[in-house]
Order: structure tokens, then sequence, then C-alpha cells
């Protein structure tokens, strides 16, 4: 297979009884091609990175939250201020459906935020958060894990500067490396009383992910 060709994950909603979702791959249009440096990249050469991927500059906050009064409001209303990352991502629900969301990023938690109703969903904060994991492939997933609350899937085409974002700002603001953790299977919690497990193979095209209830 040709892995310098960009791919990405056609994901298609399940229906909310289904036990097992699966999410086909289909080709995807080419990023624009900037520099990364190498203290930005946390993936230690274990992840197969596109090559576009590899040639990209961090901006941060794409959805430029300072103009945003509700965004700022709710950060203003927790202590925040500095914005780290901020764009609009897909969450995978308890229930196995995928929700248009905004996460914003800052030196003290994760935000998720209804991007249609300007609602806060959830506050993680840094400090909870004991690891990302990730497949060993071209994907867009990354699950967030947080012991003491339950866990949080999402994709998103700038999933390489999200987990870069946040392994330097727990190593800078909390004194310790967050752990990155590769596997093609591994769980999280979709909710206090639901484990999944996702499932992500390699097949002709891209990549093809399965997320199953336990």
């Amino acid at each position: 297979m040709d892995r310098s060709r960009p791919r990405r994950i056609q994901i298609e909603t399940p229906e909310e009884d289904e036990s097992e979702e699966t999410l086909e791959p289909k080709s995807r249009p080419r990023p624009s091609e900037n520099n990364v440096t190498e203290d930005q990249e946390p993936f230690m050469g274990v992840k197969v990175r596109r090559k576009a991927s590899l040639h990209r500059d961090y901006r941060g906050d794409y959805l430029d939250v300072p103009s945003q009064s509700s965004l700022m409001k709710i950060l203003e209303k927790h202590g925040d201020r500095q914005v780290l990352f901020a764009d609009k991502v897909l969450k995978f629900t308890g229930s196995g459906k995928m929700k248009r969301r905004i996460v914003l990023i800052t030196d003290f938690a994760i935000y998720i935020v209804d991007p249609e109703t300007g609602a806060l969903k959830r506050r993680m904060a840094l400090a909870a958060v004991d690891k990302i994991c990730l497949s060993e492939l071209s994907d867009n997933f990354f699950a967030i894990i947080i012991p003491s609350e339950y866990d949080c899937l999402m994709a998103s085409t700038r999933k390489t500067e999200i987990v870069t974002v946040l392994t330097e700002v727990t190593k800078t603001t909390l004194g310790y490396e967050l752990e990155v953790a590769f596997s093609n299977r591994f769980e999280y919690n979709a909710s206090s009383e639901l484990l999944k497990e996702v499932h992500f193979e390699e097949v002709e095209g891209g990549v093809k992910t399965k997320i199953m209830r336990k």
C-alpha cells in the first residue's frame, strides 16, 4: 500500500441499539503543507503518519475564540483565559452517536461545547487526565482517559496538534509527562457504566475502525 497518499475515514452514524459500529475508509483531500518541529511531535516514531501531517504548521486557535463572546464567557466563568487550542471535532456519545462539538484546551482544562447552542457540555481538568489512547495507524481517532469520571472518544483531522498541545501543557503546568498509549485495540469507558473497545485495521485505501460494546 502506498502510505504517502493522504487518507481519511468516512464516518457513518450508527443506530443507537447497535452493539458494533464500523467506520469505513475513504480518500481525503490534501491538507496544507508547512513546517512542524521535532519538539512538537510526541509520537516517538510509533504512529504511522500521513505524509501531509508531517508538514503542518500549528495555529492553535482555529475559531478565533476572543471574538466569540459565548466561548469567552464559559472560559471566564471558570477562570481560564489562555486558549492553547480551539477547533470543531466529532465526539462519540455513550449511545454510539456522533456529535459535532467545539474543543477548547487551556492550561488548566479541556472544554467540550455545543457549537449550535453555545452550551458547555463538559469540562475536564487536565489534572484528571490519565492518558491519551491512539492507534498505530493513520486515522483521526483519539481517546482521553479519565479514570475518576468517564472517558472521551473523539475524531479530528488535527489530532496530532491536540495530542501535542495536551502533552506539552501537562508537562509545563503539572510537571509530569502525560502518557500517550499506542495500540490498534484499546478500551474506553463511554459512560460511567458502559465499556467499549475500539479496533483499528489497515485496509486498502485507509483504516477500518470498529467500536464495540464489551
